[in-house]
């Protein structure tokens, strides 16, 4: 008889999950500034801080009120009150320095001599001109609202503040003879939080390079600005460092429950591979240095201010950083005829 050839059937065998197939998800990238599903709600307080600059920005044009105090000598003079001081005054298309002065800008004048303490607070939501709102504000909303989307408005919310207050008190301690307005301060404290929670979650975000691009982008513009009159670049230096610290308080882990598949955002998630990471995200050592280091710099830098300590008696190179002369500007406060006495 001729030999029966059997052919052996094996079922098929269960798929198995391997390291290979996460790797391959991590790799699945959707378009970086998706919104996907999250809500306008979400971002409630970064909108709120802009509408209170544009308020304040507003009120400080109105008392400036330069097509009276300066006779008429304004920049685009379609504004009537609103108008802007001339561009050799105020580059920046602004108000006068005694304006910012009287609307709570730092002074070094007003702080040493009459202890107006209150500076501190006011500064921060002052602009230098129109550019300076533009530009700063545009940042804030570019990086802010896609933070608080990501990490809670609370969490967002404290780290806006507390940089704006750090980077104030800096501020403070390397006052020129010319007003400093402060709002950028928060914006380079988003952007501290911003590297540093990008650091926490390293494994949980894809387009990395693109993320550190962005920042190091909106970080220089933003610096640059800070070298022209008016807006304080130690403000920013204090509220990066302050935001660094704090992201790393705070922004341990994305609100990843809410993220769909597929899901983009101001970096690109891989739900699949986040949420097996969620756990080990939390790091508590990491955490309570960088609270620990945030109190020490926050009390240091009071102190410092509260005894009056003035930085630029140990580095005179450092008035550059906050402003570069120029022959269509000037680093100090002249007196001009749209000045009014406080």
């Amino acid at each position: 008889m001729a030999e029966q050839t059997q052919i052996e059937i094996k079922p098929p065998q269960p798929a198995h999950h391997s390291d290979a197939g996460d790797d391959q998800v991590l790799e699945q990238q959707v378009r970086f500034f998706k919104s996907g599903t999250r809500k306008r709600e979400d971002s409630w307080v970064i909108s709120l801080f802009v509408v209170l600059h544009i308020v304040a920005f507003a009120a400080t044009m109105f008392v400036n009120d330069c097509w009276q105090n300066s006779h008429r000598d304004c920049a685009i003079k379609v504004l009537g009150r609103l108008s802007f001081q001339p561009l050799w005054e105020n580059p920046l298309l602004g108000p006068s320095s005694s304006t910012l002065d009287e609307m709570g800008a730092l002074q070094q004048t007003f702080l040493a001599n009459h202890h107006q303490t209150w500076r501190l607070f006011t500064c921060l939501w002052l602009h230098a001109g129109a550019i300076h709102l533009i530009i700063n504000l545009s940042s804030v909303i570019f990086v802010g609202i896609h933070l608080e989307q990501e990490f809670g408005p609370l969490r967002i919310g404290m780290v806006y503040i507390l940089s704006a207050f750090f980077g104030s008190l800096v501020a403070t301690l390397f006052l020129q003879k010319s007003p400093a307005v402060g709002s950028s301060g928060a914006l380079f404290g988003l952007l501290g939080s911003m590297l540093s929670g990008l650091i926490c979650n390293w494994k949980v975000y894809t387009d990395k390079l693109a993320a550190l691009s962005a920042l190091l982008l909106v970080a220089v513009i933003n610096f640059a600005l800070g070298l022209l009159p008016y807006v304080d670049n130690f403000s920013n230096l204090g509220g990066f460092i302050s935001g660094v610290l704090l992201g790393f308080v705070l922004l341990f882990s994305p609100r990843l429950p809410r993220m769909a598949e597929k899901k983009g955002g101001f970096f690109d998630y891989s739900v699949k591979k986040s949420i097996r990471l969620k756990q080990k995200l939390d790091r508590p050592v990491l955490r309570s240095v960088s609270f620990v280091l945030f109190g020490l710099v926050l009390a240091g830098a009071i102190v410092a201010v509260l005894h009056g300590i003035d930085m630029n008696k140990y580095c005179s190179w450092c008035q550059y950083i906050n402003c570069v002369p120029s022959n269509r500007w000037s680093c100090n406060t002249k007196v001009t005829a749209c000045q009014v006495e406080l």
